[in-house]
């Protein structure tokens, strides 16, 4: 399920199936697809997860053996994301892991809980990523780290995504956090953004 709350020119999307791990069906990746594109006049959309452990798993399990891994769905939600207008931010309430990732490295920021821990099993599980998610990572974290993550199945931890780049800040309340930001009109946050390539 994903919650839709809207509160004035703020917009929180949450991945709400904390008892599955807020593991993601094509349903799911369908609605949040509806919600970003049919957002418009914001100033700032948040997304976040569920419960206090897991951002989200990634891809269900059922549904990833039935072809959900390699569904365009995936790349069309980090799409829409990453042309959104407004500013975004993943408020990381916990781990981020595989498909997952992609809708977290097209917002323009990402904050996290310091429990939180980081994995793009991929190459373990014999699938590659989404299109779009190894320019991305790469753009945040250098070219090595992104083979490191990808390819390598690296694990980090809060500080160490830190370190890499993979997060902006460290916030006992990601969501608390993303509030706090773009303080400015709609308007304002927009052509800030546009001016940043």
């Amino acid at each position: 399920m994903i919650r839709a709350a809207r509160d004035g020119d703020v917009l929180t999307l949450t991945l709400d199936r904390p008892e599955k791990a807020n593991a993601l069906t094509a349903g799911m990746l369908t609605a949040l697809l509806g919600h970003v594109r049919e957002a418009d006049d914001l100033r700032l959309m948040i997304l976040t997860g569920a419960g206090d452990a897991v951002f989200s798993a990634g891809a269900d399990l059922g549904e990833m053996r039935a072809g959900l891994a390699t569904s365009p769905l995936w790349e069309e939600v980090s799409g829409a994301i990453a042309t959104m207008p407004c500013l975004t931010v993943a408020a990381l309430n916990g781990t981020l892991a595989g498909g997952s990732f992609g809708m977290a490295l097209a917002c323009d920021i990402r904050l996290a809980v310091p429990h939180a821990a980081f994995f793009y099993p991929v190459a373990k599980l014999g699938f590659l990523p989404q299109p779009s998610d190894p320019a991305r990572l790469a753009r945040l974290v250098g070219p090595a780290r992104a083979k490191l993550i990808l390819a390598g199945g690296a694990r980090l931890d809060a500080s160490e995504a830190l370190a890499f780049g993979l997060v902006d800040r460290i916030e006992p309340d990601p969501v608390a956090g993303a509030r706090d930001l773009a303080p400015g009109s709609a308007e304002h946050v927009r052509a800030i953004k546009a001016m940043v390539p």
